[in-house]
């Protein structure tokens, strides 16, 4: 018993550090505006490890994925995600955002924030708020981008609803040669088959000004060499400037009255994005390869305004066969770090944005409590299943010691007897109280022990097995004195043996009733929550992949919540295994005075009334 007790004793202290780490509460949150119970942090990262900026960048729209693995409120917002707004650091300033696409049954969401400005070695904290039912949407796509992003494709999955998310109007002709692909770096994007381009008409805002400037940018994957494509051919007049993909490798090149002027050439990996952006400033044409300047070249530029084709030439030549995503052009020179943002952020690594806890206002978050939110429908099915589990092999763990303590309580106290008695006092001490007993309390052995009459001993196993062996020899002898002593014959003995040791094999029955549900506990929980933990992490994948949020802060919360199944596989299994062992043990210390105690009883029974 005193190993019993310390083994308790440690696992009782293991499960209160345990539970002291889980509830070591988070930071606690202030209130931005009391209509909006939740929220959740995100921190920008300006560092070499985030968006590895030099110089400061402002208005600068950043990419927000969320998903399973890193948020799991879909379903307490509103349709659309009308309820979310998004607050800088000074807890006051509401920061301009719209929501490229949002999927609760899938559990995902792309949402574009404009960050007022981000320094190196100045992280910026954005509070998310959600969860107002009474809020109207305020999804602002002009406002997300500064006065000079002219022109910005998200392209959605339907080809027909394809338009410029600023504020000019730079929309698409009919985009019949290109299809929507649905699974780009962002989302939705646009799939070239080599059979045309995307046309889009000159305008003022597309006007191109030598010393202000003028970008091109676009997220491309080409999986196999190209015969002189084009991504880009803006064409104005008597001038264009053109990106080209010729083989496995990009270029840039500008066409000034009939005069060619063409960077050198840079190798791109097939079956990989890549961001490429083109760059033009006081006659100079900049090629930036994934936010690298990798070739340049000077032409004699002037300004024009520009028309667009994407995917072919401006005549229908040079078609690409390539998937194209989040283009965007600005009327500016944009430099280095703004790229480089652009490329961190919207990357398939994600470096520029953490996803910190969620939390209700003017409360406290704990890491048991993130990972608990972090649990998918599939997992709370899981251990809703495992709850049961645990309830019935918890039920059996005691009604089982219940039983167990009584059978052994009143085995002692009969053996007492036993010991004692002879022929002239076995009817006193087997009295027949089965007309009197109720049938389901008999049947029962747990109900017995609990509620059945104990004066008599009915919940000693042993018992039974006297009481089973008298009325044998009973039946077999008859009442009489005369017929007592005529004894049992041999094959008589045989007989009563035959019955005690049924007798005996129905008593073990009854008390191994229900072991196997601490079996199917034992065995079963840990593979069902290993089930669990296994969708889980399919689903956290599936969604991370289709959002291109690949990191390890996406990563983590639902991996974290995933395995909650297996914990509470394991809290299902680990005390039904020591339960288990332990009624094991008490059952076989029964079994063995059964067995003694029918050799014993068939010893005096043949000294008593054998011929």
């Amino acid at each position: 018993m005193a190993g019993h007790d310390r083994a308790g004793c440690i696992y009782s202290l293991a499960l209160a550090w345990l539970l002291g780490v889980a509830l070591v509460p988070g930071p606690s949150y202030g209130a931005w505006n009391d209509d909006w119970p939740d929220r959740k942090e995100l921190k920008l990262d300006p560092s070499k490890q985030g968006a590895d900026l030099e110089a400061a960048v402002t208005e600068v729209p950043v990419l927000v994925r969320l998903h399973s693995g890193n948020f799991q409120s879909f379903f307490s917002l509103k349709d659309g995600a009308a309820d979310l707004r998004f607050v800088a650091a000074d807890g006051k300033t509401v920061l301009k955002h719209h929501v490229e696409k949002f999927d609760p049954v899938n559990e995902m969401a792309l949402i574009w924030v404009k960050a007022p400005r981000l320094a190196p070695d100045e992280p910026e904290t954005v509070s998310m708020y959600y969860g107002n039912e009474a809020a109207a949407g305020a999804d602002d796509p002009a406002g997300t981008y500064d006065a000079d992003q002219v022109l910005v494709y998200h392209f959605d999955s339907v080809a027909a609803n394809w338009k410029d998310a600023t504020g000019f109007g730079n929309h698409p002709v009919a985009p019949a040669p290109v299809a929507a692909s649905s699974a780009a770096l962002v989302g939705a994007g646009a799939s070239f088959a080599g059979q045309g381009g995307l046309s889009v008409p000159a305008s003022e805002s597309l006007q191109f000004v030598p010393d202000k400037g003028w970008t091109f940018s676009a997220w491309i994957k080409v999986d196999a060499p190209q015969a002189d494509a084009y991504l880009l051919d803006a064409n104005g007049g008597h001038q264009s400037l053109v990106i080209g993909i010729d083989g496995s490798s990009v270029y840039a090149r500008a066409v000034v009255g009939g005069n060619r002027h063409d960077t050198a050439r840079s190798q791109i990996a097939p079956g990989g994005w890549h961001h490429v952006a083109l760059v033009v400033f006081n006659g100079k044409v900049s090629l930036y390869l994934d936010a690298a300047e990798t070739a340049s070249v000077e032409a004699p530029l002037t300004s024009a305004s520009l028309a667009l084709t994407l995917g072919a030439s401006a005549g229908g030549s040079n078609p690409l066969t390539a998937e194209v995503d989040e283009v965007q052009v600005s009327r500016v020179a944009r430099n280095a770090d703004w790229l480089r943002f652009a490329v961190r952020s919207q990357g398939a690594d994600g470096r520029v944005v953490t996803y910190g806890d969620e939390a209700s206002e003017g409360g406290s978050t704990s890491y048991f409590g993130t990972i608990l939110r972090s649990v998918t429908v599939d997992g709370w099915v899981v251990i809703f299943l495992l709850a049961i589990m645990a309830a019935i092999s918890w039920a059996v763990m005691v009604g089982k010691a219940v039983l167990l303590t009584r059978v052994r309580k009143d085995n002692q106290a009969f053996l007492h007897r036993f010991k004692r008695i002879n022929a002239t006092t076995a009817d006193a001490l087997d009295q027949d109280d089965e007309a009197n007993e109720d049938p389901e309390l008999r049947d029962s052995a747990l109900l017995s022990a609990l509620f059945g009459k104990h004066d008599h001993f009915q919940s000693a196993t042993l018992y039974q097995l006297y009481h089973t062996g008298i009325h044998d020899i009973k039946e077999r002898t008859g009442r009489s004195v005369g017929a007592q002593q005529r004894g049992l014959s041999e094959h008589a003995l045989t007989g009563v043996r035959a019955v005690l040791d049924a007798s005996y094999v129905r008593e073990l029955q009854k008390l191994n009733e229900h072991m196997v549900l601490l079996t199917i506990a034992i065995s079963g929980g840990p593979f069902l929550g290993l089930l669990g933990t296994v969708v889980g992490v399919m689903i956290t994948f599936a969604a991370i992949a289709a959002t291109g949020d690949v990191n390890i802060n996406a990563i983590a919360p639902g991996i974290a919540a995933a395995l909650v199944a297996t914990v509470a596989g394991l809290i299902v299994a680990i005390p039904a295994l020591f339960g288990y062992n332990y009624l094991s043990a008490q059952i076989r210390d029964i079994n063995a005075d059964m067995r003694a105690f029918c050799d014993e009883f068939m010893s005096r029974i043949a000294e008593q009334y054998s011929n």
